[in-house]
């Protein structure tokens, strides 16, 4: 392993984890630290980081204490201290117990002030309106108004229905029957078969109910980009995902993304962002509505998203962003994604039975021919045994997910 002048420490242990350990070793051949509270099975047996395994670390009332310390066992005048966020609810703590950390995190995250405008939808379609950017038509439904909420409806069914915020502590640790991170509806009777059942349960958020745009999967887009600590955007790319999880716990989920290019949304958000005084990693979700021809937010994360690594699918690395801003200084100008990649998260027999479109389908095949095809999970120099077996298993989850879930959106 090489040695360098700065020390990355990655917070969760998902796909969007694992992607980033795998950035950094390809990048720079180190080993970042690897915080969390337990290993889920996309860092299991992986030799790309050194594991720091906390109890209740993605709480509120441990996180900023065993961050704090960990941070100050590892500080050193010559080296600087980088810090990656994988999940919503690390990224809010970051914002939160910024101030704690001063001094020992060398890259920058967004205000509470800020963060407090779009961490929930409804808040973030505001903020929408006030800059001019699209969204499909809404209503946000308080705890309360849930059984009545449809009574206020201006738009038909299908319609589509989620928490304010599925990635947030309190949604991902509820329960109750039923439970997705995101529901489609073709009647008021699912509506309210699935609100009797979210009633008993200890869930006391918001729910934002919306119209369907039309279109399936592959009409959603997906924008990734990297703010540097004067808010200054310094790379984007654009992603077209192809097909999305059908898995209840995964609904919505992007499983595989083609990288492309659209100078016209990009200059549209990079204006918002700047704008806004955005800093640090975003992502934003949106589908395009073949009606208008234009692009409908859904909402914006505080991190990369969980598919983050499609970026390198078309040639861009947005961890390589980051390190040379916050460590030396570097200011480039922004840099768009153009070239043309697949990144995929299932393997390739999933996407011959469920990509239908002719022509997507056409594109991927070629892709594979041109073995400009990136997979996540299977990186070679991270390949053992126990790990090969429990990527073959993973990906073994996924063909049975899909042939039990499934179902068309057109």
């Amino acid at each position: 392993m090489r040695h360098y002048d700065f020390l990355p420490i990655i917070l969760g242990s998902d796909e969007n984890a694992y992607g980033n350990a795998r950035l950094i070793h390809e990048t720079y051949q180190i080993k970042p630290l690897l915080l969390c509270t337990r290993l889920l099975i996309p860092t299991m047996n992986s030799n790309l980081f050194d594991l720091v395994q906390i109890d209740g670390f993605d709480n509120d009332s441990i996180f900023p204490g065993a961050l704090l310390s960990v941070l100050e066992k590892h500080a050193a005048p010559n080296k600087k201290i980088v810090v990656i966020p994988c999940s919503d609810y690390y990224a809010a703590m970051l914002t939160r117990h910024y101030s704690k950390f001063k001094g020992l995190i060398n890259n920058r995250f967004i205000s509470e002030e800020l963060l407090d405008t779009f961490d929930t939808k409804d808040k973030f379609y505001k903020l929408c309106e006030r800059y001019g950017l699209d969204y499909p038509r809404t209503i946000v439904c308080e705890p309360q108004d849930r059984l009545t909420a449809l009574e206020e409806m201006d738009f038909e069914f299908p319609i589509v229905v989620k928490p304010e915020n599925s990635n947030a502590y309190a949604y991902l640790h509820s329960d109750f029957e039923g439970k997705k991170k995101v529901f489609f509806f073709n009647s008021k009777s699912e509506y309210l078969e699935m609100v009797k059942n979210m009633n008993k349960s200890d869930y006391t958020g918001k729910l934002i109910i919306q119209e369907f745009i039309p279109g399936g999967d592959s009409s959603m887009r997906v924008i990734n980009s990297y703010s540097d600590n004067d808010g200054k955007v310094r790379m984007m790319c654009l992603g077209q995902p192809v097909l999305e999880e059908y898995a209840p716990k995964t609904l919505g989920n992007y499983a595989a993304i083609i990288t492309r290019s659209d100078e016209e949304i990009f200059k549209k958000v990079q204006t918002f962002l700047e704008e806004i005084g955005y800093v640090g990693f975003s992502n934003i979700d949106m589908k395009y509505d073949s009606r208008t021809g234009k692009y409908m937010l859904f909402e914006i994360n505080p991190r990369l998203g969980r598919s983050s690594l499609f970026v390198k699918a078309a040639g861009l690395n947005m961890i390589a962003a980051l390190i040379d801003n916050v460590v030396y200084d570097k200011k480039e100008e922004c840099v768009y994604s153009k070239k043309v990649g697949l990144w995929t998260n299932v393997p390739k027999a999933v996407l011959d039975k469920y990509v239908t479109d002719p022509q997507l389908s056409n594109e991927i095949k070629a892709l594979y021919k041109q073995k400009r095809v990136l997979r996540s999970l299977w990186y070679k120099e991270d390949l053992n045994l126990k790990r090969m077996l429990r990527i073959a298993r993973y990906n073994y989850a996924h063909i049975k997910n899909f042939k039990s879930y499934f179902f068309s959106k057109e």
